[in-house]
């Protein structure tokens, strides 16, 4: 496997993401992404999530991205797709076939759910769909798409917020009539994602998810596994970070004396182990609770929000330890440093998992 390739064209990251998906899946490990591929009621195993995840990460970012957009893109179709749509898209994710999409993510509705306004209406033996998808992994190059859009209007609360209540999940293929890809996304870290518009896309009844108004469910419960895996993946680039920062502090020359040899190298590195190492164990109780059957809401948020954070501390530490080559293209960790970035921020950024811990919290402790 290669270790910290650089792309500098898309169609070159587009194509390593489709051979890895294949390779992934020819080595096995993609059938942890869509376990409901071989046993229809399989659960997930979360702990063989994150550690794959973690795994991957230390090597290649990319390959790390294509197993999880697998099981991030098709997990709404293994929890609640029918019998025929299972047997339909799962094993060609899991060969690799087939690449997966998770599109829940609009222009104005990002970490709040309830604003999404892509809409489908019942016509006949099809839904509708009218709206756009943005900021959409595997976008571009998914040959389908797991989408989220309103069935029916949004209940409003007395504070005039609303609600998540009337969102549905459908199975829409990348070739279907009056869906296209309207603009293709470049971020720091390169990897296909893209803005999705919908436009009177058509898409069948049976290629619905669940019941009408069962999305929102079926996204947060799909967000729920696969975030302690974001937590996995994390580890593995603070981990790689840390291994590359000792191999440097052992090696580099400064001031007569080894790197490594400073005080404040050593307290760097010692920072970065223990943070890490916390982290992991956070990760791996959350994976262990819910592949338990509990649903560990408050721990897996934990998990995320701890190792992120520490991963981006532990990266930004290395940088400084390599000095001025830390910044330098094609140096691993400049390379670490924009790939972890973007995990502070999807499912889930940092700020929403403190509300969703502080929420489980104050309802555990009961009324005042």
């Amino acid at each position: 496997m290669t270790t910290g390739t650089e792309f500098h064209a898309r169609t070159d990251v587009d194509a390593y993401c489709r051979r890895m998906a294949r390779d992934l899946g020819s080595a096995g490990f993609t059938r942890y992404s869509a376990p409901a591929a071989l046993n229809a009621n399989a659960a997930y195993d979360v702990r063989a999530l994150a550690l794959i995840r973690e795994t991957l990460a230390w090597y290649d970012g990319l390959a790390d991205f294509a197993f999880a957009m697998q099981g991030l893109g098709s997990g709404a179709i293994c929890l609640a797709g029918s019998p025929k749509l299972k047997q339909h898209y799962l094993p060609e994710v899991v060969s690799g076939v087939k690449l997966a999409a998770f599109a829940l993510s609009e222009p104005a509705a990002g970490s709040d759910v309830a604003a999404l306004e892509c809409r489908a209406r019942l016509q006949g033996s099809e839904y509708v769909l009218n709206g756009e998808k943005t900021w959409i992994s595997n976008g571009g190059i998914a040959d389908f798409y797991c989408v989220f859009a309103r069935t029916s209007a949004p209940e409003v609360r007395v504070d005039g917020s609303v609600t998540a209540r009337g969102i549905t999940a459908f199975v829409v293929d990348a070739d279907a009539p009056g869906l296209s890809v309207s603009r293709r996304i470049d971020a720091i870290a390169p990897h296909p994602m893209a803005t999705l518009a919908f436009s009177e896309c058509r898409v069948p009844v049976v290629n619905r998810l669940g019941s009408e108004g069962e999305g929102f469910k079926i996204a947060m419960r799909t967000l729920n596994i696969f975030r302690t895996s974001v937590a996995g993946a994390a580890l593995g680039f603070g981990q790689r970070a840390l291994d590359e920062a000792l191999r440097h502090a052992k090696s580099r020359l400064l001031f007569g004396r080894k790197l490594a040899d400073l005080q404040l190298t050593q307290a760097a590195l010692a920072d970065m182990a223990t943070e890490l190492d916390a982290a992991r164990l956070q990760t791996y109780r959350a994976a262990w609770l819910r592949d338990r059957g509990e649903t560990a809401t408050r721990e897996v948020a934990m998990s995320k929000l701890a190792a992120t954070e520490s991963a981006q501390r532990a990266i930004d530490k290395a940088v400084q330890l390599f000095g001025g080559r830390g910044v330098m293209q094609g140096e691993t960790v400049e390379r670490l440093y924009r790939e972890i970035r973007a995990l502070r921020i999807y499912e889930g950024t940092t700020e929403v998992q403190k509300l969703i811990i502080a929420r489980d919290l104050l309802a555990a402790s009961g009324s005042p």
